[in-house]
């Protein structure tokens, strides 16, 4: 704590209305994930080779010479096949990325002969980095792409199930359901972002999406488990009043949190290049979603559900919208 010391700029204690907004903020919401789904569909997203099709192949040079990665994308862009993906590796049979070999990755448009293209595509990045070897040369069919979508879209479902499962177990049933309306709400609204910035949605994007589910998930936990303590600790005080006690509790490990994860995939995304750039940009907007959702989606649907308050002892009828529960 003392070794940074905008730390010091949070305050202690903090006495925020969230509350107050949620209905405002609940039909925002609303609004955007709509237009998120919509989007979705229409233009749609910018799919990449991994579910598009293509092929793929390795470029090296001999150890100690370097492969320009921005020349060898730009002489594949220039041949108009679509979307370039260019990003260096670790050399075959070590664990270091020297520097001289990368994977290219582009589309074969419909109709052209896939030996053609490939062959076209060596003699462009040859003119334009030098002589260089090719191998592990593949092409990825539409009927293999499709079936990574598929598979990429199903791990996306199971996790949110699991999630849910999870939250079911260790909470009761509408916090469940909080917790799963934000992460709906934090999937579908990165999706809209993907599509808005027209990002590349890749296997890497899958990853990305994965991961804010993971942080609005463990960010909602943290809400959650302070709400639980404060309805055992606070019997009389209105819902809404133990809901902003606890969202303010918890707001400055939430902001050191999320300021500090996006700092480093700030720096992810201007010095990681391309390849890092749309997966570091879909993780800034999750965390930031999710660290909303937890305040603005998943608490106002406990106020609206209700919940019980204290242990088995507690003989106590559930408390809605704000009403105290009656001795």
């Amino acid at each position: 704590m003392r070794g940074w010391p905008l730390i010091k700029l949070l305050p202690v204690k903090t006495d925020f209305h969230f509350v107050k907004f949620s209905k405002a903020f609940g039909i925002l919401s609303a609004v955007l994930v709509i237009a998120s789904i919509i989007g979705c569909f229409y233009p749609g997203l910018n799919m990449g080779i991994d579910f598009r099709g293509g092929a793929s192949m390795e470029v090296s040079k001999p150890a100690g010479q370097t492969v320009a990665l921005e020349e060898l994308r730009g002489a594949v862009r220039e041949l108009g096949l679509g979307d370039v993906g260019v990003q260096g590796i670790a050399r075959r049979g070590t664990d270091v990325n020297d520097g001289s070999t990368a994977i290219v990755r582009f589309q074969i448009p419909e109709g052209r002969d896939q030996t053609a293209v490939v062959r076209q595509v060596e003699a462009a990045i040859t003119g334009a980095v030098g002589q260089v070897t090719y191998s592990d040369v593949a092409v990825v069919g539409s009927k293999v792409s499709g079936e990574l979508f598929t598979s990429g879209m199903l791990a996306l479902g199971l996790a949110v199930v699991l999630m849910f499962a999870y939250i079911w177990f260790r909470f009761e049933p509408q916090f469940g359901f909080g917790a799963i309306a934000g992460l709906v709400h934090d999937v579908i609204l990165v999706f809209g972002l993907i599509v808005l910035m027209r990002l590349e949605f890749s296997l890497n994007m899958v990853a990305a999406i994965l991961t804010v589910i993971g942080y609005s998930m463990n960010d909602t936990v943290v809400v959650f488990d302070r709400l639980r303590e404060n309805l055992r600790k606070y019997k009389q005080m209105p819902l809404r009043e133990v809901i902003d006690l606890s969202i303010n509790e918890t707001l400055s490990r939430t902001i050191i949190t999320g300021v500090t994860a996006i700092m480093v995939l700030a720096a992810l995304a201007y010095f990681g290049g391309e390849a890092l750039f749309g997966f570091s940009i879909a993780l800034m907007a999750g965390i930031i979603i999710g660290t909303y959702s937890s305040v603005y989606v998943a608490a106002p649907i406990i106020l609206l559900w209700g919940v019980k308050r204290g242990g088995p002892a507690d003989d106590a009828s559930p408390v809605k919208l704000g009403m105290a529960s009656r001795p």
